[in-house]
């Protein structure tokens, strides 16, 4: 293979067709080179989608990602007769696999790429596909790694210097990210959530051509994503519908209200975990003074109808910076709480207090709303509830969040041009039999 400038392949990961064909559209309106048929789009629709691909788009080369691992040249002539000129075989499978695929592809006009994903020496792998015939090799970062939020990219640079056949780079990239890339000698760019996801695809992929040609930065606030300190901001910008959505419908914490001064108020913070008996407010107003500015005090007064808060702790935790709090039982004073503007979300709103008797403990594992919360777990809450998220799982959750938004946005697009939820989604035909 040889490319005269870096290209530009833009990866359809759908699982409808339909979706697919119309991104695709946007994409080379907006000058994608090639068009890949992802992984997860293939699994859904077959070979069809190659086929119509080929069909809807005769001047773009047309990726077949196949990620083989076995039958090497059958799985590419298959992949082949359907249109497609690019095959990728993973780089982990046998010598004889991609050699094999290599000659099935000669046989009927298809190159291979070898995808290094999960290969333990990229360098040294990627010069042994050459030897077998690969066109091209991938250093691609996985979604799931790409979610961990964490950068595979630092060797790109001496694959490229090393590798004598084009090396392409997947994973993450954006108008942002995709100049370091071509900067380090990439010449085959594959974007897929930063162009796909857009409500304007074809603005999103012009930015993108930009950002290889002139192999300069294209800024962007959206497709990032975040670790370490900027966890906080990553919560503040997903729903809690977003976060149980991207926690597989989990981590909603049930039966919980929410207590907010303006209904786009959202609250996120590692808690600091009380538990008490009912009517018992001393350990929760101490809670706020072991809190440092962002957490989120979290009482399980065991469900209790006597108030263990009030206006005048959530003046001392507004003074304090704490982000809100989360009481399994009553708070009272709620007209005060709302003017001042402090989060609070409770079981039970009640007038009645009981005695501060110093019953129960600090920092310790607590159930709320029959939610398991640890002293140090991220608490996200806005008007649809709360949501509990592992502390060693918070970046990964945050990213995932992220991505589902991002996933919204594109729907929410298609549905303003005209097209209804379940026509975009084809619940009909994704639905369960018997």
């Amino acid at each position: 293979m040889r490319l005269d400038r870096p290209v530009l392949q833009v990866a359809l990961d759908f699982e409808n067709l339909s979706r697919a064909l119309g991104a695709a559209r946007e994409a080379v309106d907006g000058g994608a080179d090639w068009l890949e048929a992802g992984t997860p789009l293939i699994k859904s629709e077959g070979l069809d989608a190659v086929r119509e691909l080929k069909k809807g788009f005769p001047a773009q080369r047309i990726v077949a990602d196949m990620k083989v691992m076995d039958t090497g040249a059958f799985e590419v002539e298959i992949a082949a007769k359907a249109g497609a000129d690019l095959v990728t075989v993973l780089g982990a499978a046998d010598d004889d696999t991609i050699a094999e695929a290599v000659r099935g592809g000669e046989l009927y006009g298809a190159e291979v790429v070898v995808d290094l994903l999960g290969v333990g020496d990229p360098l040294a792998r990627s010069r042994r596909a050459a030897e077998l015939g690969a066109a091209a090799v991938c250093w691609h970062v996985g979604i799931d790694m790409q979610m961990q939020a964490r950068s595979a990219f630092e060797r790109l640079g001496e694959l490229v210097r090393g590798c004598p056949v084009p090396v392409a780079v997947a994973g993450g990239l954006t108008s942002e990210s995709v100049a370091a890339a071509t900067r380090a000698g990439a010449q085959i760019l594959i974007v897929g959530g930063a162009i796909t996801k857009s409500p304007k695809i074809a603005e999103a992929t012009r930015a993108v051509v930009r950002a290889i040609a002139e192999r300069t930065e294209v800024a962007s606030e959206e497709f990032r994503r975040y670790g370490g300190a900027e966890v906080r901001e990553a919560f503040l910008k997903v729903s809690t519908p977003n976060l149980s959505d991207a926690m597989q419908r989990g981590g909603a914490i049930h039966g919980l209200r929410p207590h907010l001064k303006e209904a786009t108020t959202r609250v996120a913070g590692p808690a600091v975990t009380v538990v008490t008996r009912d009517g018992d407010w001393a350990k929760p107003v101490e809670a706020i003074d072991r809190a440092g500015p962002g957490d989120v005090v979290v009482v399980d007064a065991g469900g209790g109808e006597t108030a263990v808060w009030g206006e005048l702790a959530s003046w001392s935790a507004h003074g304090r910076r704490l982000a809100g709090v989360v009481v399994d039982g009553a708070i009272r004073d709620l007209d005060a709480i709302l003017e001042l503007g402090f989060p609070a979300f409770s079981r039970h709103v009640s007038a009645n207090a009981g005695e501060p008797k110093g019953h129960g403990e600090i920092g310790v594992e607590v159930t709320v709303g029959g939610q398991r919360v640890r002293p140090g777990d991220w608490i996200v809450g806005d008007a649809s509830g709360l949501v509990v998220v592992p502390r060693e799982r918070a970046a990964e959750v945050a990213n995932r969040a992220l991505d589902v938004l991002e996933h919204e946005n594109r729907v929410r697009e298609e549905i303003r041009r005209g097209s209804t939820l379940a026509s975009v989604q084809k619940l009909e035909r994704w639905e369960r039999v018997g």
